[in-house]
């Protein structure tokens, strides 16, 4: 039976390539207003182990469970409660940044959605760059912008992998910051980070993926993620 409060349950979740785990076994559940940093060394599983989450990814075995029903990435109920961003997530070529981010605004009826854009192309950073196609933006750019589609939809439950590759040191305490204010009002988080300082901001408790999964405090994942370095 599900607890009143979680979010995302994972049991016995084994995750990996042609029914090659990656990793140990995974067990654990998130509920809404924590999130669960995800740490471990280069290869270990980190992003597989998300991605399975995220239901991108098809478990070799084990169940994964948002608001109690297993995950489903077809069902509309899951997409209108998971938001998940990944580095390799692909933009419309023909759109702008403007065009993107009005799209995710609109299709998930925003009340406001220019002026939700316009508070998201101020948050990146994005302005100078706001009417331009995804092809002519930097990879920090790009990343920036899969951000702000990420972060401005609701959802109940925000998956992030490595969040902070190719942010500068002051737009990684400003997410760091939006995070956990997500967090704060309900939001439940589940972060792949290689940022120790990051985690130590946001994460309410640890899990560190090697061949035995364990669960743990924030202090002690940034412990393996600078020792890791």
């Amino acid at each position: 039976m599900t607890v009143r409060g979680t979010v995302l349950e994972a049991e016995r979740l084994l995750v990996g390539y042609a029914g090659a785990p990656v990793c140990g076994e995974i067990t654990v559940s998130v509920a809404a207003g924590e999130v669960l940093g995800v740490v471990g060394f280069n290869g270990a599983g980190k992003s597989t182990a998300a991605r399975t989450l995220a239901g991108r990814q098809v478990p070799i075995s084990g169940d994964v469970k948002v608001h109690g029903l297993l995950v489903n990435p077809d069902a509309v109920p899951f997409r209108r409660e998971v938001s998940a961003v990944f580095d390799e997530d692909l933009f419309f070529p023909s759109l702008t940044v403007r065009e993107h981010l009005l799209l995710v605004a609109r299709g998930h009826s925003l009340p406001e959605p220019e002026a939700s854009v316009e508070e998201e192309l101020a948050f990146f950073g994005l302005h100078a760059r706001a009417d331009v196609v995804p092809e002519s933006l930097s990879s920090g750019q790009r990343r920036r912008t899969l951000l702000a589609a990420g972060l401005m939809r609701p959802a109940s439950l925000l998956i992030l992998d490595e969040p902070e590759q190719r942010l500068d040191p002051v737009m990684r305490e400003a997410l760091g910051r939006r995070i956990r204010t997500m967090a704060d009002n309900g939001t439940a988080v589940v972060l792949v980070t290689h940022d120790p300082q990051l985690l130590r901001d946001t994460a309410s408790s640890c899990l560190v993926i090697d061949d035995e999964v364990t669960l743990g405090a924030p202090d002690a994942g940034a412990a393996i993620i600078a020792g890791s370095r």
